[in-house]
């Protein structure tokens, strides 16, 4: 069933035409990913299916009753609003239910003298009545995975990580049809990104979504749709197959034009001797000739970005940590942290949002001071910082400006040198776009000059801080083939495992409470890792169900109960009605929202294993009580 219909679909800034008549649908249940290098239109075209912008011309078709919800790159939010006013903004009557709730617990816990409990209750009941107690708990759980919590506080306190972690939360708990989703995992770390992966991947949802994350596009989506030159190609199959029809498509059409210019030649002869007196033939053979010149002028948009610098030589001693401490008030961030950084190291680094990562980078640099302990820098050590601030320029800057103010000569690897402007076209700025103010740059093409005026230091030591956001693949690809060949030592934050797994030789995990373990390989064999020994726990907790089991006595071949399956049967009735008191404790204390993330998660994993007893201790209870009669 079609969910929605795209046709004839075309937008333009100016002279720059962004796509030019497009065609295609939507299914139910169809997950797609779109995928175009950036600064060509992926986010417009996202806007004009969710409502928000409008085309030069095409239609949008929405099937009758059918409802899109839209995640933005950079949610518009009105800063005064509460978390709670934000995620229950909903006319659906249920989030409405539960956003009273949640504002008569926030007023209990303000004011628990003068609080009117009958209020509560009249609420409580209503809730009964509407099943709103699973759709609670399924708040809970999207907050706490998301660390979201505060919801009283306003929205203006948090981050921009915070507020898109906030919209893609009200994004998965509104009902919808489609789902339409720009760079979802941004500001999420590796947690967050399986667990929404996993989240996406089990829905029944239509979804079409735009992501630089290469694993999370193979395990969500089964289509991709590339928009390239203005035109749609669609490829059904995961992002190897992309790679593999793309790189035949383009050699077909590489093909295509060559043929083409030989024709061209031939019509160009023809068209400059201009015949005074034109048939319908000579018109018809003037209408080809245009359309040959066409072709003829295609120029394919993957040009090679070429990241290409002189790296200062680096030392013997680079950076040694020895009993490095460091906390925020109660929270550990390092706790007598050694370390010696050698030549050619390339360390990953993972942890929870908020366990301190970027405070240890900012410490590397010395932009943060440890409480105690020593960070010895080389004298030959030069920073290259790419952090997640990203530019902090004026809007009045243009592209070649940003340039000129680090450097107006680059010289690059091969002792060559270029000038800021032609640098700036190794990194896809044409000079018609190094005029440009930054202000008008897409969020990629922002990211991008942000990454040239790193590599403009000629830097030894870098540092990526999630350097994957709102990069398109293109950009991501040739990346990382200059960072396989940096020599220098690299620093990676990223919750991009592709991009982790190809560049990094070990990790530091950040397990909280100041603990860093160095892991010994890449991302995925440290997921490996944890699968194998949670795959044996489980195993061993089977094991031990299974002895106990089998200890039991049979009651298949039985048509009485024997004395022992009588106590068990009064023992069941009693130990079912305290699982079934211990979890309404938990779901009040889900609802209360007083637990901060961990407490919530804990609570979250004991409701599971309450709800599984409960089901097994009653399936025994009436397998008794029908051998009892």
């Amino acid at each position: 069933m079609n969910l929605l219909s795209v046709e004839q679909l075309s937008k333009s800034y100016g002279d720059k035409v962004l796509f030019k008549d497009l065609n295609f649908g939507i299914q139910k249940g169809e997950k797609i990913a779109l995928v175009a290098r950036n600064g060509t239109g992926k986010s417009t075209l996202l806007r004009i299916l969710a409502g928000l912008e409008v085309a030069d011309s095409g239609t949008v078709s929405l099937r009758k009753d059918s409802k899109i919800i839209y995640l933005e790159q950079e949610p518009p939010f009105d800063p005064d609003k509460s978390v709670s006013e934000i995620l229950f903004s909903t006319d659906q009557p249920i989030m409405a239910l539960i956003r009273e709730y949640e504002i008569l617990l926030e007023e209990q816990s303000l004011q628990p003298d003068s609080f009117d409990h009958r209020r509560l209750e009249v609420i409580t009941a209503r809730m009964d009545a509407e099943r709103a107690w699973d759709y609670e708990v399924r708040v809970r759980q999207v907050l706490s995975r998301l660390d979201i919590h505060d919801l009283k506080k306003p929205v203006r306190e948090f981050s921009g990580g915070q507020r898109k972690r906030i919209a893609l939360a009200k994004v998965l708990l509104e009902p919808a049809d489609i789902l339409i989703l720009d760079e979802p995992t941004n500001h999420l770390d590796v947690e967050m990104v399986e667990w929404l992966e996993e989240l996406l991947s089990r829905s029944n949802l239509s979804l079409l979504l735009v992501t630089h994350d290469r694993y999370f596009l193979d395990q969500v989506c089964g289509k991709i749709l590339e928009l390239d030159q203005g035109n749609l190609f669609s490829y059904d199959g995961n992002y190897s197959w992309f790679l593999e029809k793309k790189a035949e498509r383009e050699e077909l059409e590489s093909k295509s034009v060559d043929k083409a210019r030989n024709i061209f030649r031939t019509e160009l002869e023809w068209a400059r001797r201009m015949p005074k007196a034109r048939g319908t033939k000579s018109k018809s053979r003037m209408d080809a000739f245009h359309e040959l010149k066409n072709k003829v002028s295609y120029r394919k948009s993957d040009d090679p970005l070429e990241l290409d610098i002189k790296m200062n030589r680096i030392g013997g001693k680079i950076i040694e940590l020895k009993k490095v401490n460091k906390r925020f008030d109660d929270k550990i961030i390092l706790k007598g942290f050694d370390y010696t950084f050698r030549t050619g190291e390339r360390v990953g680094i993972v942890g929870k949002n908020g366990c301190g990562k970027s405070t240890f980078l900012n410490m590397l640099t010395g932009n943060e001071e440890p409480d105690s302990g020593k960070i010895n820098v080389g004298e030959t050590v030069v920073f290259g910082y790419y952090s997640q601030m990203g530019l902090e320029l004026k809007t009045d800057k243009r592209v070649i400006e940003v340039v000129k103010d680090h450097a107006e000569v680059i010289k690059l690897s091969d002792g060559s040198k270029v000038s800021a402007s032609q640098f700036l076209q190794l990194f896809q700025f044409r000079p018609e776009m190094q005029q440009t103010y930054v202000s008008r740059l897409s969020g990629g093409e922002k990211r991008r000059l942000h990454l040239l005026t790193v590599l403009l230091r000629n830097p030894n030591f870098l540092i990526l801080d999630e350097p994957t956001n709102d990069l398109d693949l293109l950009t991501l690809a040739t990346l990382e083939e200059f960072l396989l060949h940096f020599s220098g030592v690299l620093v990676l934050v990223s919750h991009d495992r592709y991009f982790m797994d190809k560049l990094v030789d070990h990790l530091f995990i950040f397990e909280g409470d100041g603990t860093i373990r160095d892991f010994n390989g890449t991302y995925s064999e440290y997921r490996d890792d944890l699968d194998e020994r949670e795959s044996l726990r489980r195993k061993e907790e089977s094991q031990r169900k299974s002895v106990t089991e089998a200890a039991r006595p049979s009651v298949v071949a039985k048509k009485k109960l024997s004395f022992k399956e009588k106590q068990e049967l009064e023992r069941l009735g009693t130990e079912v009605e305290a699982l079934e008191a211990e979890k309404k404790d938990i779901m009040e204390k889900l609802n209360s929202g007083s637990g901060g993330h961990e407490k919530l998660l804990e609570w979250s994993s004991r409701l599971e294993l309450v709800l599984a007893e409960i089901e097994a201790k009653s399936m025994r209870w009436l397998e008794l009580s029908e051998l009892d009669g």
